[in-house]
Parts: structure tokens; C-alpha cells; sequence
């Protein structure tokens, strides 16, 4: 059977209020001590071994480092998302990159899990100081890229419902990332990019949000939308590396603020039905694994790319 793989990006209350420009995120409010058990809970009752992309400065703190413990005990690998989670990571200095990426492991490791060798950007944003950074550092894979086209309309919809101060730059990246690959490939210094796939031949994102956006107009169009994914990525021989976040277990009164972000009005039992009938479909189809055990069962003759190809905003 055809290796795909789950990744969840534990991205914190604090982190969505930070992007949308919400000066509340500077209480550093938490969801994590609901949103981890719940789904840690789902990935046990489908006896999934996932990947969990960790943020450094939730590492450090009490919640966010029991909820580091926790995920490792499961048997789930942890990943590296960066430490201070800004989608504008294009943005910083070589010194910034390896400062970013340093401090998020030792919090890793302090929280009690190994040391993380796969990284993820927040909002998708990766570059070619990087990526040298992540391969002088020893990590086998990257899994940033996101290759669809609607980035400059999430930038839009960003810029419509957060407030005016919002720096949104090139957040999310421009139409030019639809030329990325959907399927994974080696960058030149040796580091595996294992893209989070979009709907093949229409380049369309198929996780989580998106899902519960569409569920939000009716439950069989997600559905049936999530099955036309899965079909086409069986006809195209792409094996899917399915992206999921807290929210897609939250209902808005665990989440307060984030009423801009899609599917929050979705009641979270409904979220939590809708995940594991996504989890359950993926089973029936492919061995389901973490992203680091997808890479690794990939093996040598990857493609290569170059990473002056790489779009500047990820």
C-alpha cells in the first residue's frame, strides 16, 4: 500500500491573533491544553504515529511543554515550526534563520522530546538561507511548501478581516507557487522537500480550514470535495501529505477572537466527526504515517531542484 502521511502544526491561540495583527495576542492566550489531548485522543483511535510541528515559544512555557511530553510519549515525532511563529520568515537575516531554528530545538529537547529533524515555516514561508541553515544543522526534510495558487486571495481575504495595522507584506506568497511540484523532491544541498499536497491538476488546498470552510455550506460538498482529492492523487500517483491545525478540533467559544478564521463556526463535535471521517478515508486508501516516516520510505532518486528556483516569499 502507498505511503501518505499527517502533519499537525500546533499553532496557539496567541500565534493566530499575532498574524491577524490582534494586539491580544501579547497575553500569549492558549488553547493547547484542550486542543492536544483531543487530538491526541483521534490519532489514537485510528492508531496513527503522525508528525506534530512544534512553535519554540510554546515549548518554554508549562502547557506547551507538557504538550511536547505528551506528543512524544504517543509515539509521535515533533517537528521544528519555527520559535516566535512569524509568516515572514523571508524577511529575516541568516543570523535570524539560525537563531530561530537553534532555540526551538533546545526547547524540543528541554520539553522532553528528540531532537526534531524536519522543520515546517509558519504560513508556508521558506528560502534558500533556510534551507542552508536546516542542512547545516542536520535536518533531513523541510515541509513548507504549499502549491497552489490562491495565496494572494488568503493575502486578500487576510487584509478584509484583519484590523489596519495588519503587516500582512507577502504573506502567503504569489500566484507563481502553482509551478511548485506536488510531489516531493530533493533540494541540491541534500534536504528532502515533502510539499503539503493541493488537489492535483487543479492545485487547490485540501486541509483541514478548507475542508471546514466548505463544510460550512454543506457537509457533502466537503466530503465529496475531499473524495475528488483522494482520487485524483491515487490517478496522478500522488502519495498525500495531509496538513491538520488545533482549530480543526475547536469550536469558536475555545478559541475566542478567531471568529475571522474559516470554519470557526463549526461546533467542535461536528469538527471532530469531520476528522476522523478524513483520517478514516485516508486509511482505506494509503499506510498512513508521519512526514519524517514518509521521507524516509521514499529512498534515493528524488529529483532535484534548485534552490534558486524557490519562490523568495516560500
Amino acid at each position: 500500500m502507498t505511503v501518505a502521511s499527517v502533519s499537525l502544526d500546533l499553532d496557539n491561540l496567541w500565534a493566530y491573533l499575532k498574524t491577524h495583527g490582534d494586539p491580544a495576542w501579547e497575553r500569549r492566550p492558549s488553547f493547547l491544553s484542550v486542543a492536544t489531548p483531543r487530538l491526541l485522543e483521534i490519532f489514537g483511535e485510528h492508531g496513527l504515529t503522525t508528525t506534530v510541528f512544534v512553535v519554540g515559544a510554546d515549548a518554554v512555557r508549562d502547557d506547551g511543554a507538557a504538550a511536547v511530553a505528551a506528543i512524544a510519549e504517543a509515539g509521535h515525532e515533533v517537528g521544528n515550526h519555527s520559535f516566535g511563529h512569524e509568516p515572514w520568515l523571508h524577511r529575516y537575516s541568516r543570523a535570524e534563520l539560525e537563531a530561530e531554528v537553534a532555540r526551538t530545538e533546545d526547547a524540543i529537547v528541554a520539553a522532553g522530546a528528540p531532537r526534531p529533524v524536519g522543520f515546517r515555516g509558519p504560513g508556508y514561508s521558506v528560502t534558500p538561507e533556510l534551507l542552508d541553515v536546516l542542512a547545516q544543522r542536520g535536518y533531513s526534510y523541510d515541509a513548507s511548501t504549499l502549491p497552489t495558487w490562491i495565496g494572494p486571495l488568503a493575502r486578500f481575504y487576510h487584509n478584509r478581516t484583519a484590523p489596519s495595522t495588519s503587516d500582512s507584506g507577502e504573506l502567503f506568497g504569489g500566484f507563481g507557487k502553482v509551478r511548485a511540484p506536488n510531489r516531493p523532491y530533493r533540494w541540491h544541498n541534500g534536504v528532502v522537500e515533502l510539499p503539503v499536497t493541493t488537489m492535483p491538476l487543479l492545485r487547490v488546498p485540501i486541509h483541514g480550514s478548507y475542508l471546514l470552510q466548505l463544510h460550512e455550506v454543506s457537509p457533502a460538498l466537503a466530503r465529496g470535495y475531499f473524495r475528488m482529492a483522494l482520487r485524483l492523487c491515487r490517478w496522478t500517483g500522488v502519495a498525500p501529505s495531509l496538513l491538520l491545525h488545533p482549530t480543526d478540533v475547536l469550536g469558536a467559544a475555545e478559541a475566542p477572537g478567531m471568529e475571522f478564521f474559516p470554519g470557526m463556526a463549526v461546533p467542535s463535535a461536528r469538527k471532530v466527526e469531520l476528522l476522523g471521517w478524513v483520517l478514516g478515508v485516508l486509511r482505506r486508501h494509503f499506510e498512513v504515517v508521519g512526514t519524517g516516516a514518509h521521507v524516509a520510505a521514499l529512498g534515493a532518486g528524488l529529483p532535484v531542484r534548485d534552490v534558486g528556483r524557490l519562490e523568495r516569499s516560500g
